[in-house]
């Protein structure tokens, strides 16, 4: 039997995410047409297998696939809608948490894997923010009692994944400053002791990185 530990520590630690269905990989291989609906049907039952192994088995490794793939999504859009790297980080792991505990009370007929993890980050940070006494950010774009919909979590899925390919194309300068700066979350300062660079070098290769991603995502 694990602890909750146990398990994250597994999942952080990076088994293989299945990717999409075997059938869709099949027709892909072969040459076939796959549409978005194909893609999209196919993810929603794998999305949904993962679920019931961890809610019924305890699926470890389950759980890590889903970890795999959703920490990082969350914590983009927790991001995003204006929260620091640190409260995401931490919101995101209450997330993740929240998933391997409850992971029963998921229905399939009622939204798809993704429609209720985005549902349970929203609500998480409305509760870490109340707890902390702070004010939501303006830009939040819902309130408490309203819920995304599966396109809205398509789009948000979709657009993180614009974000991670626009970082990727990035000249190699600018792509190790930008992680440093918003996935290591590290300060100006702290990368230029890190790095031996000029605080301006830095700046200006993290400014000129941004304009690019922000081309990119328009």
């Amino acid at each position: 039997m694990f602890s909750e530990t146990e398990t994250f520590s597994k999942a952080r630690s990076g088994f293989t995410p299945l990717g999409g269905a075997t059938s869709i990989r099949g027709k892909v291989a072969a040459g076939e047409r796959v549409s978005r609906t194909e893609m999209e049907t196919a993810k929603r039952l794998e999305w949904n297998a993962e679920i019931t192994a961890v809610r019924e088995d305890r699926d470890q490794e389950a759980f890590a696939r889903l970890f795999s793939h959703f920490a990082p999504r969350v914590k983009a859009f927790l991001m995003k809608s204006g929260s620091s790297p640190e409260f995401a980080e931490e919101c995101t792991q209450e997330v993740m948490a929240t998933i391997w505990r409850k992971a029963h009370m998921f229905d399939g007929s009622k939204a798809s894997v993704s429609t209720w993890i985005f549902t349970i980050a929203r609500n998480r940070k409305i509760d870490m923010i109340r707890k902390q006494r702070r004010p939501e950010p303006e830009d939040l774009p819902w309130g408490p009692e309203e819920e995304p919909s599966q396109t809205d979590a398509l789009i948000i899925e979709e657009e993180t994944e614009r974000l991670g390919k626009a970082i990727a194309e990035l000249p190699e300068k600018q792509r190790k400053l930008i992680e440093r700066a918003y996935f290591g979350e590290l300060s100006h300062s702290e990368i230029a002791e890190e790095t031996g660079l000029p605080l301006g070098t830095i700046k200006s290769r993290i400014r000129l990185a941004l304009e690019r991603l922000r081309h990119s995502m328009s």
